[in-house]
């Protein structure tokens, strides 16, 4: 037990500080570049309000086509000059970006320009995918482990296993579903002005690792954000993605179960009906012997007695035949 957690305690520092130096890598290397191309959204910005007048359909084409490009970046041109001066990659963001890299998750909205960065995300993420996989199955372990306390705990109170079973499995999800998606998506409902079944869909769409990137939380240029929010957000997805896993992981062995039951039900119905064919052939007259035949005998004369002996007999020995197939 106390070599377990010895295991669990190196394990959980070594990936945060897997994470925290990620983190430092990609704010040391894509901060200054982004703060220059944010000076050159800026100029262009200001050079199209004091020309916008004068400007041909093909300038305008180009300023449009510079703007969506910065905007794909991470920079809205909104506001005065200090509303840009938020950085996507300062420490908080770039931790955002870290654990939206180890967990898959992609949103699409925030990446490496330099090269420098391009490169460092390669071996990052190289790396640190598997970390993170290894850290959420330990996770996902102390996970059962609860549960399974939780049903000894029951079971010592006396609660037959089937109604144990039940009643952890209820467990895990109903404060899954609480901590992992009811209570985030009010907070996100408050920080971020979206409405409730937004925030339950970003949750969802955000553990499950789809990431459409259609929400993405920090990122509205018109509200301020605290500077640990994005933070709290990325800790919140490591341990959810644990949560999420196991709840997919249950719901596939119970899939599997039920198909395998089908399988079994469906086989035992064919069995059943081609031995029910079977004998039918098997067991099935082709003639039988009135029970009125045995009066005849005694009914008249001797070709009648013979030919009702004759037709008894002929009748039985068809029987036989039939029998002994």
């Amino acid at each position: 037990m106390c070599g377990g957690r010895i295991h669990t305690g190196l394990l959980v520092v070594s990936y945060a500080t897997y994470l925290l130096l990620g983190t430092i890598g990609f704010w040391a290397l894509e901060k200054n570049a982004e703060k220059e191309l944010k000076m050159a959204v800026i100029q262009m910005k200001e050079a199209f309000l004091q020309n916008f007048t004068h400007l041909t359909v093909a300038e305008v084409e180009q300023f449009v086509k510079n703007l969506t490009d910065a905007v794909q970046r991470g920079i809205y041109p909104v506001g005065n000059e200090s509303q840009t001066e938020v950085s996507n990659w300062d420490l908080s963001n770039s931790f955002f970006f870290v654990g939206a890299v180890v967990s898959t998750i992609g949103y699409g909205t925030l990446c490496p320009k330099t090269s420098a960065g391009q490169i460092f995300c390669v071996f990052f993420a190289s790396f640190g995918i598997p970390f993170n996989i290894v850290f959420l199955h330990r996770v996902s372990k102390m996970l059962s482990l609860l549960c399974e306390r939780l049903g000894r705990w029951l079971y010592e109170k006396g609660m037959k296993k089937k109604k144990i079973k039940f009643l952890t499995l209820l467990f895990f999800l109903v404060m899954g579903i609480l901590v992992f998606l009811c209570l985030p998506s009010f907070v996100f409902q408050v920080v971020e002005g979206w409405s409730y079944s937004e925030g339950v869909y970003f949750a969802f769409i955000t553990l499950s690792t789809i990431g459409f990137g259609d929400y993405v939380v920090g990122k509205q240029p018109d509200r301020n954000y605290p500077s640990y929010y994005r933070s709290l957000v990325a800790i919140w997805i490591i341990f959810g993605l644990a949560w999420i896993a196991l709840l997919f992981n249950l719901l596939t062995t119970l899939l599997e179960d039920t198909e395998k039951k089908i399988a079994r039900d469906l086989h035992k119905m064919r069995k059943a009906g081609k031995d029910n064919e079977e004998n039918q052939k098997r067991y099935q007259p082709t003639g039988f012997v009135s029970a009125e035949e045995p009066s005849l005998l005694g009914s008249g004369g001797d070709a009648q007695k013979t030919m009702s002996l004759a037709t008894h007999l002929g009748d039985a020995k068809q029987g036989e035949t039939i029998f002994s197939l």
